[in-house]
C-alpha cells in the first residue's frame, strides 16, 4: 500500500510537472503569437500611416504647386490689368488730343471763313469806292481842271491844273489809296499841304469824296498865293 501511495504521489508529482511545463509553453506560445500579431498589426498600421503620410505630403506639395500657380498668374493677371489700364490712359489722351485737334481745325476754319468774308467785304467796299471815283472823274476834270490816274498798287492820282494863275499848267498832285482796313489814305501831296491829315480824316468820318476833293483844290489854290 505504501509502494502504490508513494506511486501516486510520483505519478502527481510528475503530472503537476508536466502540466506546468505544457501550460508554460502554452502560454509562452500564446504571447509569442501575440507579440507577433501585434509586431505585425503595428508594422500594417505603420505602413498604412507611412503611406498615408506620403500621400499627405504628395497633396501639400500639389497645393503649394497649385498655390504658386495660381500666384503666377495673378501677377500675369495684374500685369495685363496694368498694361491695358496704360493703353485706355494712352486710348484716352489721343482722343482728347484729336477733339482738341478737331475743335482747333473747325476753330480756325471759322476764322478763315471770317477773314475771307472781311476780305471779300473790303474788296467790294473798294471797288465800289474806286467806281465811285471813276464816275465822278469826267466830272471833275471838266469842271475843276482835274485830271485823276490810276497808277500802280490801285491807287489814284489827282493831278490839278489851273491853280496857279501864273502857271496855269503846272501840275498839283494828290495820291489816294485804300489801306489793308478798307480806309482812304493819302500816300503823297505835291507841294506838301499842313492840312492833309485833317482832310483825311474828315474823308473816313464823311466818305464824301467830291468835297475831299474841292477840299483838296482849294487848299492848294491856297498855298500858291504863298
Amino acid at each position: 500500500a505504501e509502494d502504490e501511495v508513494t506511486l501516486f504521489e510520483r505519478e502527481m508529482k510528475e503530472f503537476w510537472i508536466q502540466f506546468k511545463i505544457s501550460y508554460g509553453t502554452e502560454q509562452n506560445n500564446q504571447t509569442s503569437a501575440l507579440r507577433d500579431l501585434c509586431k505585425e498589426t503595428i508594422e500594417a498600421l505603420s505602413e498604412k500611416w507611412t503611406k498615408k503620410l506620403k500621400e499627405e505630403d504628395l497633396m501639400i506639395d500639389k497645393i503649394q504647386e497649385y498655390d504658386n500657380e495660381i500666384l503666377q498668374q495673378s501677377k500675369y493677371v495684374a500685369e495685363k490689368e496694368e498694361q491695358l489700364s496704360e493703353i485706355k490712359s494712352k486710348l484716352n489722351q489721343e482722343e482728347e488730343q484729336q477733339k482738341n485737334l478737331t475743335d482747333s481745325i473747325q476753330e480756325l476754319k471759322e476764322e478763315l471763313m471770317k477773314k475771307m468774308e472781311i476780305k471779300s467785304s473790303k474788296n467790294k467796299a473798294a471797288k465800289e469806292k474806286v467806281e465811285q471815283v471813276s464816275k465822278i472823274k469826267s466830272l471833275f476834270k471838266e469842271h475843276l481842271g482835274l485830271e485823276m490816274r490810276r497808277i500802280h498798287d490801285e491807287q489814284l492820282q489827282f493831278i490839278f491844273r489851273h491853280i496857279d494863275h501864273k502857271d496855269p499848267d503846272k501840275p498839283y498832285i494828290c495820291t489816294l489809296s485804300i489801306n489793308e482796313q478798307g480806309d482812304y489814305e493819302v500816300t503823297s501831296c505835291t507841294p506838301p499841304l499842313d492840312c492833309i491829315a485833317e482832310l483825311q480824316l474828315k474823308l473816313r468820318e464823311t466818305n464824301n469824296f467830291s468835297a475831299f476833293v474841292a477840299n483838296i483844290r482849294k487848299a492848294f489854290t491856297a498855298s500858291s498865293y504863298k
